[in-house]
């Protein structure tokens, strides 16, 4: 029988700017129907979790709050009507899940336009206070807490913790991305924009997807060479070229027109008005990384005179989870998903990893739990 302490230590922001501190939070004494209680066995750190620290996002953060969101664990107590995962799969005590930001189901976004990431009753993890029950919704913590109208995807037996962890924010949000964008044809070149952890795994899938070719565009030069492991055709330096040299190169590459796609993971705001000139006429502009709230310039004549069909794509639903759980435990053999992983870290190591993030000396960290 499994032990339930009546605390959790935790990662809590409490100021902007202010080095996260390891605090002992509430564990919830009760369980609301639907709801989890998890043993966070893995949480990957993500650049949102970085600007989210710093105060950088245009989006609304109740302090004090536990940071992380990319986290995976296994289930230790379950509310009444909790047996099941999103996808179907039955539910126990022990086994491991990835769970969702809450969608209401009984919005606008959920029932009509069937865009549950833009509910308008959305609860996110690491955004809402610990200072009230449930306390535990952020991944740098012993404990988690999965809502009742969470989406939850058990995680296959082949994918490990750290890996599972990266199938939660980074790579559900390329599968939503992929998802709004359609289908990639055969005979299409994919640009993607940033090599961080999301262009990295929109690499991979783009590949898979069957891409005629795969450009990616970034630095460090490490980053690319990681691009073309997992499955980059060519990679291009932003440190050694200038825009107009870019431009020249994926108009070479691309038979003169630009690229069919350009999928956006950078989350510099510059880097929006240089993809509308990548990409060819009458091609598709996928935006996953603005996320700040950085402004920017452009032409919008851009996108009327080439046709460009920009498409926004924001966060993803529980079907984006289980594609990227799907994905990892088909693909990791070939692929090598593992790489984009870096270091490992305890919870009191946490500002150690954030900072590394934050000065590009880490990919993708992971903070771990025994």
């Amino acid at each position: 029988m499994t032990i339930i302490p009546s605390i959790s230590r935790a990662a809590v922001l409490r100021s902007f700017g202010e080095p996260l501190q390891i605090e002992d939070v509430p564990v919830p004494d009760r369980l609301e129907a639907g709801a989890l209680l998890v043993k966070t066995t893995a949480c990957s750190v993500c650049g949102t979790d970085v600007h989210l620290s710093s105060g950088g996002l245009a989006l609304k953060v109740d302090l004090p709050v536990i940071i992380g969101h990319e986290m995976t664990g296994r289930i230790v107590a379950m509310g009444d009507d909790a047996s099941r995962d999103s996808v179907g799969q039955d539910l126990k005590i022990g086994d491991r899940i990835l769970w969702t930001h809450t969608s209401c189901g009984s919005c606008f976004y959920c029932t009509v336009a069937k865009q549950p990431t833009l509910c308008e009753n959305r609860r996110a993890y690491m955004y809402e206070t610990m200072a009230r029950y449930p306390y535990l919704l952020g991944g740098f913590s012993e404990y988690g807490y999965v809502l009742p109208q969470s989406g939850r995807i058990k995680v296959p037996d082949s994918v490990a913790d750290d890996l599972a962890s990266l199938c939660s924010c980074a790579f559900r949000s390329v599968m939503n991305a992929m998802n709004n964008l359609g289908e990639i044809a055969a005979h299409e070149h994919v640009l993607i924009q940033g090599v961080g952890p999301l262009g990295l795994l929109a690499t991979a899938v783009a590949r898979v997807r069957g891409a005629r070719s795969v450009i990616a565009i970034g630095s460090p030069q490490a980053r690319l060479e990681l691009a073309g492991e997992l499955g980059a055709d060519h990679v291009l330096s932003i440190e050694t070229t200038t825009h107009q040299e870019r431009l020249d190169r994926i108009r070479s590459l691309t038979n003169g027109r630009g690229a069919d796609i350009v999928m956006e993971f950078t989350g510099h705001p510059g880097a929006f008005g240089e993809g509308l000139e990548l990409v060819r006429k009458g091609g598709r502009y996928v935006v996953v990384g603005q996320l700040g709230d950085k402004e920017t310039t452009f032409k919008p004549s851009t996108i009327v005179k080439n046709n460009i069909n920009v498409i926004g794509s924001f966060s993803g639903d529980a079907r984006s989870y289980w594609q990227a759980l799907e994905f990892a435990a088909q693909h990791q053999g070939q692929i090598p998903m593992h790489k984009i992983l870096t270091g490992r870290y305890r919870l009191d190591e946490v500002n150690t990893a954030l900072d590394r993030m934050r000065r590009y000396e880490e990919v993708k960290p992971v903070i771990e739990f025994t």
